[in-house]
């Protein structure tokens, strides 16, 4: 892999961490904020159902984890199992379309 290609991934990785961070801290904050008062989880879902500011938060968290997970997986994969080149990269990218797919079927699922 390139010097290039690399710098670009580290860029990707601390970028999605910082967008991560701020996805983490909003859901926490809602979760806080519905159970001090006292909504259950069918009142949460009735409140965010068609609601396209969260459905956009919970998608950019994501696209976020769908780009973060797979950067990092990268250096664990190579690390521990040896296990480096175009096989592993590939098999990086069909995780990282499946996490994104599968993450924004459940975002459609809750908020649609």
């Amino acid at each position: 892999m390139t010097r290039r290609t690399e710098t670009l991934l580290w860029v990707a990785q601390r970028a999605s961490a910082a967008v991560l961070a701020v996805c983490v801290l909003v859901h926490l904050a809602t979760i806080i904020y519905a159970v001090q008062g006292g909504l259950t989880g069918a009142e949460i879902l009735a409140r965010t159902r068609g609601n396209i500011a969260w459905a956009a938060l919970y998608s950019v968290f994501v696209l976020a984890v769908a780009v973060h997970a797979p950067i990092g997986l990268k250096a664990v994969l190579a690390e521990w199992f040896g296990w480096r080149g175009r096989a592993r990269d590939l098999a990086l990218i069909v995780f990282a379309v499946v996490l994104a797919g599968m993450g924004l079927q459940a975002v459609r699922g809750v908020f649609a």
